[in-house]
């Protein structure tokens, strides 16, 4: 019989697999490189726009070809995963990545740069599915919830380093280091994992769903770019127009398909189950106000409080900190097994609802309600995304943990895109409300501003924006918890 099939993988010892700790610090560490890149490349912005002469469309698309290409991946990455070996996939993600990395950081041309980062986010679909995945396979169901939290803190350290590594390096390095600097982090994960992460897979052996994998790819890459190009272009423009249906179309036939076949990529009697339809609904709304509240976050401390980019990396840092000190510790698992599921779902996003709440309705004071609502947000975080992750991949058969790390993260790349276009769309028409002839940007209306009165005034605007679409992230948030708690508490009370 196969060595690989998961009946037979040391990692399904009663008590886990024995060097289970060794392989996840491996796994985290595959992790943390893509979710460094998913911030890095904002602070080098400046510098690729004078060395490459990179236009406004070519600096968006460097950004969008890598999040395009890895949320639409997402789904399929699972999948291979599960039917090919998460192992194979896991080396074959990190070489991509290694690969993309070194043209991107050798590119002499914007063309050059989009192309590698694409690559990039083909290889940061494989990663960010497997390392979920490969975690849920070496340790035993009564450490997931510890696991989950550690693989969870990681994806906070990553938001939290990147603009400083970032930042960093174009003090001292040219734009391309940003990209070289992980090369050697790859490999020092291929050795690792080669010689330490044992393979599993899927022992049905299921045919590959190729039209499956291609309509679910096509259909979430065409919603992504609907929601990316939205507050630029105009939600009734005809580009998003159009991306918007073809995903609609393409995301209808993808579920008809997959009802119909005998072993779907998604399996859709999934969503029967109330505990995974409950942590869906609460993942897709706390990554909406989430996503959409700490980009513009960003922009407060920027523009309204005049930190540089470094600067307003460093003040962020406590969110993820906070994230870090109470899953690293275990305290967030031990307050989910006292408390269980849907009680720290809820504690989880009201913590963080009240963190956005003290952003708006305080940070304009200062920092220090800033650095409250970052110390809320961080302690809801360490609470409520681990168990948010545990209860999607518990609802879902282990021999389907790639497809369910691809699900969570399909969840969070959709909720974190539709936060950040419909947060700024509130910010947006709240400033042009106010500031009706400039409202084009903050940079363009300040810099027309005709004395420091005028500016003053711009300011008070967009900080009046500010806080009106933090507050509807806050809605969202709390929402999302109370609903994700009620549907998990009936899953709870129909299982008993």
């Amino acid at each position: 019989m196969s060595t690989t099939s998961q009946a037979q993988t040391p990692q399904q010892a009663p008590g886990g697999h024995p060097q289970r700790w060794l392989i996840l610090g491996v796994i985290c560490l595959a992790q943390l490189t893509v979710l460094l890149d998913n911030t890095v490349l904002n602070v080098a912005i400046p510098s690729l726009t004078e060395e490459l002469g990179a236009a406004t469309s070519d600096i968006q698309w460097m950004i969008n070809a890598y999040s395009l290409v890895q949320s639409g991946l997402l789904l399929t990455a699972g999948s291979a995963a599960d039917r090919y070996g998460r192992k194979k996939m896991l080396i074959t993600g990190l070489a991509l990545f290694g690969i993309g990395s070194l043209v991107a950081g050798l590119a002499d041309s914007t063309g050059q740069l989009i192309a590698a980062r694409a690559g990039m986010g083909v290889g940061g679909a494989l990663l960010l599915t497997t390392t979920l995945a490969v975690a849920m396979q070496i340790f035993a169901p009564e450490e997931h919830a510890k696991a989950i939290g550690i693989w969870s803190a990681v994806n906070a350290l990553g938001f939290a380093c990147g603009p400083l590594i970032g930042g960093f390096m174009l003090d001292h390095f040219w734009w391309g280091a940003i990209f070289l600097i992980n090369l050697p982090v790859v490999a020092l994960g291929l050795a690792a994992v080669v010689a330490l992460v044992p393979e599993s897979k899927n022992p049905q052996g299921d045919r590959p769903d190729l039209l499956g994998a291609l309509l679910s790819t096509i259909g979430m890459s065409s919603l992504v770019f609907a929601i990316i190009s939205g507050p630029e272009h105009g939600w009734t423009s005809g580009q998003v127009l159009v991306s918007g249906a073809v995903a609609v179309v393409v995301l209808a036939a993808f579920a008809y398909w997959e009802s119909r076949i005998p072993y779907p990529m998604l399996d859709l009697h999934f969503f029967r189950n109330q505990r995974f339809t409950g942590a869906v609904a609460g993942a897709v709304l706390i990554t909406f106000g989430m996503g959409g509240a700490l980009f513009l976050l960003t922009q407060h401390l920027q523009f309204v409080l005049g930190y540089g980019p470094l600067e307003a990396g460093l003040r962020t840092a406590p969110l993820a900190l906070t994230v870090v000190a109470l899953n690293f510790t275990g305290v967030a698992a031990k307050w989910t097994t006292k408390l269980g599921m849907p009680v720290s779902i809820a504690l989880g996003m009201v913590l963080m609802s009240g963190g956005l709440v003290s952003i708006a309705t305080l940070a304009s004071g200062g920092y220090a309600g800033t650095l409250l609502g970052l110390l809320l947000i961080g302690a809801g975080c360490a609470i409520a995304n681990p168990v948010m992750a545990h209860a999607i991949m518990s609802a879902i058969p282990p021999a389907k943990a790639g497809v369910g790390a691809g699900i969570n993260g399909t969840l969070a790349e959709f909720g974190n895109g539709l936060g950040v276009a419909v947060l700024g769309a509130v910010l947006n028409s709240r400033f042009a409300a106010l500031i009706p002839v400039a409202a084009s940007s903050l940079p363009t209306a300040v810099s027309a501003a005709d004395g420091e009165a005028e500016r003053g005034r711009i300011l008070d605007a967009f900080s009046s924006g500010l806080e009106s679409s933090q507050l509807v992230g806050a809605v969202a948030v709390l929402l999302g918890g109370l609903l994700a708690a009620a549907l998990l508490r009936r899953a709870e009370r129909a299982d008993a």
